[in-house]
């Protein structure tokens, strides 16, 4: 698969991502699935791809048939840090901790999703 972020025509980056979370739901076979809600970003530009690589992750944790619980920004800081107000480096600092993973270094994506399913699995 390629990075999402490649400059390549937004079908192809969608069908990439399509593929790799079923492929990755077929798999680890979840029973949930989390989701940040979506906030208004400045950028519209941003705020549209956002949207649309959103509703392609809607769209497999449905065919999946898996419960799938949207968890605001805020909440998921709580829920990691202690904090809905902890900044980036904070979450990625706490996410690393609880996965007994000190000395390992995510994209600032895979934090996001990590601490999304450190939210989720709380409240299960």
């Amino acid at each position: 698969m390629h990075s999402p972020g490649e400059k390549r025509p937004i079908k192809d980056r969608l069908r990439d991502i399509f593929e790799a979370l079923e492929e990755i739901l077929v798999r680890t076979r979840p029973t949930h699935g989390a989701l940040e809600e979506t906030f208004a970003g400045v950028n519209m530009k941003s705020a549209i791809a956002m949207g649309q690589g959103r509703g392609i992750a809607l769209l497999c944790l449905a065919r999946a048939n898996l419960e799938v619980l949207e968890i605001s920004p805020r909440s998921i800081k709580q829920s990691v840090t202690g904090s809905g107000a902890a900044d980036k480096q904070r979450v990625a600092q706490m996410v690393r901790a609880r996965l007994g993973l000190k000395d390992v270094k995510f994209r600032s994506d895979v934090t996001d999703a990590l601490a999304a399913a450190i939210a989720l699995a709380q409240r299960l």
